[in-house]
C-alpha cells in the first residue's frame, strides 16, 4: 500500500510517497523532468519488499510546491534537506534522467550519504545542442518553468561536474536504455566509466526503462543492491 505524505523543508514543501517496512533500509527514487513520484508506481512495490522506499516529487513537480525558482543545485539541496528531515543518514539512491543527474551530483558532494547508486539512462555531463521545446497545451502536472531552467544547465553543464564524478564512493550501476533511447548511448557508457567502479547494464527498451521493462529493471536493481 502506498503512503502519500508531505514534508515542510522551511521555505518549500515536498510531496513524497512511501512503501515498505518502516524499519527496512531506505531507498530514495528521483524522477525525470516532467514526471513525479507516481512514475515509480510499477516498480516501487517490488523494491519495497526489502526496502523502505521513498519517491519524491521534486520541486515544481506533482504535489510539491512550485516556487518558480529552479536549478539543479536547489533540487540537490532539497534532497539533502529531505533526508535530514526524515533522519535518513545513509541511503540507496535511484535516479532517472534529470533525477539521475541530481543523484550523481548528490552522491559526489555527499559520498557518505549514499551506499548504492543506480542511474537510469543518464548521460555523462557534456555539451549538447540547445533546443527550446514548446509547452504542451492544457494543464500540466508540473510547472513548465522548470523546463527552460534546468535545460540550460543540462545543455551546457558545469565543466566541474565531470571531475566531481570521481568523488563518488557508492557502488554504482548505470542502466542504459539502448539504441531506441533519445539519450546518446555512448554518453551513458561514458558516465559509467567516469564513476569509480561504475558498472553498466543495457535493457534495450528506450529511455523509460523502468516503465517499459519493469521486471527487467527491478531484477537488475535487486541483483545490484542485493535486495
Amino acid at each position: 500500500m502506498t503512503d502519500h505524505r508531505r514534508v515542510d523543508l522551511t521555505g518549500i514543501r515536498l510531496a513524497y510517497r512511501v512503501w515498505g517496512p518502516p524499519d527496512a533500509p531506505p531507498l530514495v527514487l528521483l524522477h525525470a523532468l516532467g514526471e513525479g513520484a507516481a512514475d515509480w508506481d510499477r516498480v516501487a512495490p517490488v523494491l519495497a519488499r526489502s526496502r523502505r522506499v521513498y519517491a519524491l516529487d521534486l520541486r515544481g513537480h506533482g504535489l510539491s510546491d512550485r516556487p518558480g525558482d529552479y536549478a539543479l543545485e536547489l533540487m540537490q539541496s532539497d534532497v539533502l534537506r529531505f533526508l535530514d528531515s526524515l533522519g535518513l543518514d545513509r541511503v540507496d539512491l535511484i535516479g532517472h534522467s534529470l533525477g539521475g543527474v541530481i543523484a550523481y551530483l548528490f552522491a559526489a558532494d555527499r559520498p557518505q550519504r549514499v551506499a548504492g547508486l543506480v542511474l537510469e539512462d543518464v548521460p555523462a555531463p557534456r555539451d549538447r545542442e540547445p533546443s527550446t521545446p514548446a509547452r504542451p497545451e492544457g494543464e500540466l502536472s508540473f510547472d513548465w518553468e522548470v523546463v527552460p531552467a534546468v535545460r540550460r544547465q543540462l545543455d551546457r553543464p558545469d565543466p566541474a561536474w565531470s571531475a566531481r564524478l570521481g568523488r563518488i564512493t557508492a557502488d554504482t550501476l548505470v542502466v542504459a536504455g539502448g539504441p531506441s533511447s533519445h539519450m546518446p548511448q555512448d554518453a551513458v557508457a561514458e558516465l559509467a566509466r567516469l564513476i569509480p567502479g561504475g558498472r553498466m547494464v543495457t535493457i534495450p527498451v528506450g529511455h523509460l526503462v523502468h516503465r517499459f521493462a519493469p521486471e527487467a529493471f527491478t531484477e537488475a536493481v535487486a541483483d545490484f543492491l542485493r535486495l
